[in-house]
């Protein structure tokens, strides 16, 4: 069978992270369009409406009016002059020639001897190019050769005089009308006004209007107005009541954030695309977590916070100070303890952030505050072991916030000081309010949804906790095994990198259940005193042994420690048998294992299904091997310890955790150096007129009833040995 077809994931499992994947696009979708939805932090005001109440700036801010500065370009460009083409002199050559054939044609019918001086008036009456008046022309016709032929010469200057200018359409008549002025005084009057009818005609338009050139005009005219300003101080009015909107009180209200423009088709779509990117940015990082996949109670809370935190943002309004004041740092700083991993923390705020400040008027300053106040506050945060390293983280945050608003505000002209100092008390309280959220939720998450957060665990592993005072006064042995096992366990997980907190709190609650019926526990028995467990029945004996586990699950339960900690108590001794009652049932059994049911004698597990557990199991095997059989020398100490390993890889108990043979290696390591320096060789110093007695160890109720080796051994007390 092809491999590809036998790991296919059968589609009814996918089908419910494809409802939940489209469930959150439409969660988010809603999310973006919420404050346009509920209307409550911003009004929707449109130009040509009529203001109702007076608005004020709520802080100084001064910004640039795209709308006056694109009025005040318009109006440059109308303002710039028209651009003509230059007087056209072949026009000016053409009209000239034109008037030198009407001239010819006055000659020709002044000099014709056959016409009289009616057929010469209607000859003249019959030019195309002038319109003379009969008298005009009876004064043309009067005139001596010599005047007339100073009348011509003069008509000819005058009109190439007058065409030498540029003259528009618009100036033609202007220019017709200073013909007189540019007529020689040597003329008389009457002469002169005949030079000027003639030439009048003549005189048209040589320069036209150049489309193209007035347009690269009016563009370089539009772009040289520098962009206009407008400044408002903090509780200046911006908008009269009943003051009619325009377009530039439109943009100064939401330069504030004070109005939103109306949403169209596009930005809905435009949200769901936002939506659908974010969505599928987190899922897909979000999958290479298998730690938060695998946990659908941590993997429930974090969508869960991740969306109050996006809803509760989105509503607030946007102008004043309230977006400085809300804690958004919070919700990272509540994964960082929840997930104990400041990288997921950190992009899931990454996400919120982008969508916290989507369509906002204030959009990119708010981003960016977000995004750095959030971010500073995890780095600060730590391992968040303590409370005042949630004030420190909180202050951080909003402090680094505080910078960039001040950044940003001075590059957009902001230079009040009252204002500055505003917005980073603000901006400080969000931090502080952060803070005190992050300790909240953390604290509820620990108490009532079982997470293991830091500061929970410390709590838990004071001496002072009601179940450890119960263990230490019912069960001291116990109690003193547990702390031996937790520090061991403790160094252990340091070298292989895994939660040492963690461990530690697990090792010290595993064997928890034991307070209810310490004395059938070897570690709680006095020396010398009988064996409670050699007058029972192997199987009744193994099942009270087995019972600590169930006992502590309850105890845990009762006391709400967190469901990781639950998972020490169950897995610690993972499906292993009981072998000491089990050696015993099969001797009585005449050494038939047959007759002996050994699932009787098996812990209830679950194995260990994280390295953390591994830990303490094998921490607890080693330390009670080696407590009970006191090895003489290190190569025999690392012996016990490679057998415990040994014995619990072959009961496949580590099969279900992520523990390579790298970290084995380092945990054998370990636990020969820390065993070492605990049951090392001790002098045993001879008590004047008394023989010398063998240790209380030797004797076989030192072995822990369910770590005892199979067959069961005594060893020699450490005098015999030195």
């Amino acid at each position: 069978m092809n491999a590809s077809v036998v790991h296919q994931r059968p589609w009814w499992r996918v089908v419910p992270t494809v409802l939940l994947i489209l469930f959150l696009y439409g969660v988010v979708t809603v999310a973006l369009v919420l404050p346009y939805l509920l209307n409550t932090n911003t009004a929707l005001l449109e130009e040509g409406q009529v203001a109702i109440q007076d608005i004020q700036a709520p802080h100084a801010l001064t910004y640039v009016s795209n709308i006056l500065t694109e009025q005040a370009r318009q109006n440059a460009a109308r303002n710039a002059s028209p651009v003509y083409s230059a007087p056209d002199t072949a026009i000016a050559r053409a009209q000239r020639e034109r008037l030198r054939n009407a001239l010819a044609y006055i000659n020709s019918v002044r000099a014709d001897a056959y016409a009289t001086p009616e057929q010469k008036l209607a000859d003249l009456a019959l030019m195309e190019d002038l319109s003379l008046t009969p008298e005009q022309a009876q004064v043309i016709l009067n005139l001596n050769d010599l005047r007339w032929q100073a009348i011509q010469q003069e008509a000819i200057v005058v009109l190439e005089q007058a065409m030498r200018s540029a003259i528009r359409e618009e100036r033609v008549a202007e220019v017709r009308r200073s013909l007189p002025t540019m007529v020689s005084l040597a003329l008389s009057e009457e002469q002169a006004a005949i030079v000027v009818e003639l030439v009048e005609p003549f005189v048209i338009a040589n320069s036209f209007y150049n489309e193209e050139l007035t347009r690269l005009a009016r563009e370089k005219a539009a772009a040289a107005v520098t962009p206009i300003t407008r400044s408002f101080q903090a509780g200046e009015t911006i908008v009269q009541r009943g003051q009619v909107l325009k377009a530039e009180d439109i943009e100064a209200l939401q330069a504030f954030g004070l109005v939103q423009p109306k949403p169209d088709v596009g930005f809905w779509l435009q949200s769901i695309l936002v939506s659908f990117l974010m969505v599928t940015y987190l899922f897909l990082y979000l999958r290479r977590k298998k730690a938060i996949l695998a946990d659908a109670r941590l993997f429930t809370v974090v969508i869960v916070l991740f969306l109050a935190f996006l809803f509760t943002a989105r509503a607030l309004p946007t102008d004043s100070l309230f977006p400085y004041v809300f804690p958004y740092a919070a919700f990272s700083m509540v994964i960082a303890a929840l997930v104990v991993n400041s990288e997921v923390a950190m992009l899931t705020s990454l996400g919120l952030a982008i969508l916290i400040a989507y369509a906002q008027p204030n959009a990119l300053e708010l981003l960016l505050y977000t995004l750095i106040s959030s971010q500073f506050s995890v780095l600060a945060l730590g391992k968040a072991r303590r409370i005042v390293s949630f004030i420190i983280a909180g202050l951080t945050g909003g402090a680094a916030g505080a910078l960039v608003l001040i950044v940003l505000n001075r590059l957009s002209g902001l230079t009040d000081p009252i204002s500055i100092i505003s917005i980073t008390a603000a901006v400080l309280f969000g931090g502080i309010a952060s803070a005190g959220l992050a300790l909240l939720l953390q604290f509820v998450s620990a108490q009532y949804l079982g997470f293991s957060t830091a500061l929970h665990l410390i709590d838990i592993s004071r001496p002072d906790h009601p179940l450890l005072r119960m263990l230490l006064t019912n069960a001291p042995g116990t109690y003193q095994h547990s702390l031996q096992v937790a520090n061991l366990a403790e160094q252990a997980a340091e070298r292989i990198n895994a939660d040492v907190l963690l461990v530690r709190v697990g090792a010290i609650y595993h064997d928890i259940g034991k307070a209810l019926n310490p004395a059938f526990y070897i570690e709680n028995q006095v020396a010398g005193a009988v064996n409670p467990h050699d007058q029972l029945d192997p199987t009744v004996s193994a099942k009270i042994i087995i019972k600590h586990v169930t006992d502590g699950l309850n105890l845990a339960r009762k006391y709400r420690l967190p469901r990781r900690i639950q998972d020490f108590i169950t897995e610690h001794h993972g499906t292993m048998i009981a072998r000491y009652q089990y050696a015993r049932a099969v001797q009585l059994a005449g050494g038939d294992e047959s007759k002996v049911d050994i699932e009787q004698f098996r812990y209830p597990g679950p194995k260990p299904r994280s390295r953390e557990t591994a830990i303490l199991m094998l921490a607890d095997g080693c330390e009670a091997r080696v407590r009970a059989e006191m090895p003489k020398d290190e190569q025999t100490l690392r012996q016990v310890i490679k057998s415990v390993f040994d014995n619990r890889i072959a009961m496949g108990q580590l099969d279900e955790t992520p523990l390579t043979l790298r970290d084995l290696s380092e945990l054998m390591d370990a636990f020969a150096t820390i065993l070492r320096n605990v049951y090392h060789p001790r002098l045993v110093y001879p008590q004047l007129g008394e023989q010398s007695q063998p240790e209380a160890g030797s004797s076989p109720d030192a072995f822990s009833p369910e770590e005892a080796p199979i067959p069961l051994e005594i060893t020699q007390p450490i005098s015999k040995r030195l």
